[in-house]
């Protein structure tokens, strides 16, 4: 199922850019790339090989982590915000799917508890059945010596 993030912050392309973005800057490559250039930067500007395009202080590099952190803090926003709406719906899809199991194992109850009704009324009906053939059975042999004694009466 294909997603779309549509927002403040623009069309999906743009937003899909922006959490790779987001996500690199917490690399480690990133940091150390990060680390390497300030080292170069400083020790070019303080050795007096090179012409000092940024001396010390070094305003220029300040400022370029300033640019850089007023558009990496918007991106890593975009990218939290994007990734709690992907969460948020695989939370409702999980939910729905808890729900629907819910339904289904109730229906699974209510099926065996029929079933178990069921098994309990031809119990009972067996039951009953066998009682009454054990009537029936001992009517048929009373009336079997009955029958008996009525015959050898009228022999004897």
């Amino acid at each position: 199922m294909a997603e779309s993030h549509h927002g403040a912050f623009g069309s999906d392309a743009f937003g899909k850019r922006a959490e790779r973005a987001a996500r690199f800057f917490g690399t480690p490559q990133y940091i150390i790339g990060q680390t390497i250039m300030v080292i170069l930067w400083v020790a070019l500007n303080s050795i007096a090989i090179v012409q000092h395009w940024d001396p010390y202080p070094f305003i220029l590099l300040n400022l370029a982590f300033s640019t850089q952190a007023a558009y990496a803090a918007p991106l890593i926003l975009l990218a939290q915000t994007r990734q709690a709406e992907r969460d948020k719906l695989a939370d409702d899809r999980a939910e729905k799917r808890h729900a629907e199991m819910e339904r289904l194992a109730a229906e699974r109850v209510a099926a065996i508890k029929a079933e178990t009704d069921r098994l309990v009324a031809l119990l009972d009906s067996n039951t009953e059945l066998t009682r009454q053939d054990k009537e029936l059975t001992e009517q048929v042999a009373a009336l079997t010596r009955e029958i008996h004694k009525t015959v050898l009466a009228r022999e004897g």
